[in-house]
């Protein structure tokens, strides 16, 4: 018996990292996963890895409400229902505060901050007829503290964290609980660009990324995708059953504050 047996969910930005992690997770504890991204070709692959029982994937551009329209209507067509989302897509740029340009702030908001509340206003009645679910939103340490150079990420960030709380009030009585997941540094391309160079050393850059949260954390690591993806699934399953509109830290220990050693 897997903690998801019988479930259906929709998990966007899944075709690598994070969202590569839930849905193997997520598969592996008996849901069937539709996976969404704009990387077509390894979402294809892995939704191929998982099997078609398990798995579909669909091209999903998580700001265009097309998109979420298309796929919610694959994932039906596929599995019958929907009864859960976790909204994981997002991006990351850096840039200081003064030098931001308008558009580069406006990208970062339609995929991360349009595309959550578009996966949760679409899917939400889904889940209402389904009798309930679940939807878990991605959004990180940095919606709860600051960090220099991140004013359009830490935007979209908190900004989730709002929608998470809101729509978790506006939902309880249709049985679907809501939360929000902060994750601090997590060993994936988006911390680590040097995984998608192939000129890169990954033995080297995997050693700098090392060294700076061996300071940084308390815990003296970076996080690895996979335990997010175990709190994806706890607030997922029916061990969180009574947990709703809450963010959640997963962190290392980053946010409870800095080593004077």
């Amino acid at each position: 018996m897997g903690k998801l047996d019988g479930r259906v969910v929709i998990i966007t930005g899944a075709a690598r990292g994070q969202g590569e992690r839930e849905a193997r997770l997520f598969a592996a504890e008996g849901a069937r996963v539709v996976l969404g991204d704009v990387l077509d070709a390894q979402g294809e692959a892995l939704a191929k890895e998982l099997g078609e029982e398990r798995a579909r994937y669909v091209h999903l551009d998580v700001g265009r409400e097309e998109d979420w329209t298309t796929a919610v209507a694959a994932a039906k067509d596929a599995f019958g229902s929907v009864d859960g989302l976790v909204n994981n897509a997002g991006i990351l740029r850096f840039n200081e505060l003064t030098g931001t340009p308008l558009e580069e702030y406006l990208t970062v908001v339609r995929v991360n901050q349009v595309g959550a509340f578009l996966g949760m206003r679409t899917v939400a009645p889904e889940l209402e007829a389904a009798g309930g679910g679940t939807i878990v939103n991605t959004a990180s340490y940095v919606a709860l503290t600051g960090m220099a150079f991140l004013t359009s990420y830490a935007a979209t960030k908190a900004a989730i964290v709002g929608m998470t709380r809101v729509a978790a009030m506006e939902l309880a009585d249709k049985g679907i609980r809501v939360n929000a997941m902060c994750p601090g540094a997590i060993d994936t391309a988006m911390t680590n660009p040097a995984q998608l160079d192939p000129d890169a050393d990954p033995a080297e850059a995997s050693a700098a990324v090392d060294e700076l949260y061996r300071k940084l954390v308390p815990m003296g690591r970076i996080g690895r995708p996979e335990e997010v993806a175990r709190l994806a699934l706890f607030l997922s399953s029916d061990d969180s059953s009574y947990i709703t509109g809450q963010p959640f830290v997963v962190d290392g220990g980053w946010l409870a504050g800095v080593s004077v050693f």
